[in-house]
């Protein structure tokens, strides 16, 4: 008869979000998270085989801790949908800063990086409905508003920058207003 797990996979992932959100993913070690757990550390490895691939689960734990909050600023209605986007990222940064470092921040030279249009068609239909500008004008849109928009983050993340809503609100307004000039919308 196999031996009884003490933590099921989502315990120890759980922990070690919780780990990462206090401190960071590199707080995430085999210690620190059999600490956290009561435990000793070879539970763990007989769930995951290694660190890198807890780490991964954390990741994928975090995206769909992002992907709700975004999707409830998102249907919250208080600002417009393109909006919304690009406020819930700064929020998510504020309010989850090493969540938001580890998705947003983390080294990504060892990763596959893969072309994303397929995965922002949602936001670039929204572009092309309020601007009628075509899809390849409304995706290079989105990237000069992301680029500003990830910038506020980071600031945000690393604490180099406390701003209000109502700032943030404000000049994501003004370089929407702004692009759609520059790009003839």
């Amino acid at each position: 008869m196999p031996r009884k797990f003490m933590f099921t996979k989502e315990e120890i992932v759980a922990a070690a979000l919780e780990i990462t959100r206090e401190k960071g993913i590199s707080a995430v070690t085999a210690r620190s998270l059999a600490e956290r757990l009561g435990s000793s550390s070879k539970p763990l490895f007989s769930i995951f085989e290694n660190m890198s691939e807890l780490h991964f689960a954390v990741i994928e734990a975090a995206d769909r801790e992002y992907q709700e909050f975004l999707n409830g600023y998102i249907k919250s209605g208080k600002y417009p949908p393109y909006k919304a986007t690009g406020m819930g990222y700064i929020f998510f940064a504020k309010e989850s800063r090493e969540l938001f470092k580890l998705l947003f921040m983390r080294d990504r030279s060892e990763e596959e990086i893969t072309d994303n249009k397929e995965e922002l068609a949602p936001i670039i239909d929204i572009i092309v409905k309020n601007t009628g500008m075509s899809r390849e004008t409304a995706y290079r849109f989105h990237l000069e508003m992301w680029l500003f928009v990830h910038g506020i983050a980071t600031m945000e993340a690393t604490s180099y920058l406390n701003l209000d809503d109502e700032f943030i609100s404000n000049a994501l307004t003004d370089l929407y207003n702004g692009l759609k000039i520059r790009f003839g919308s």
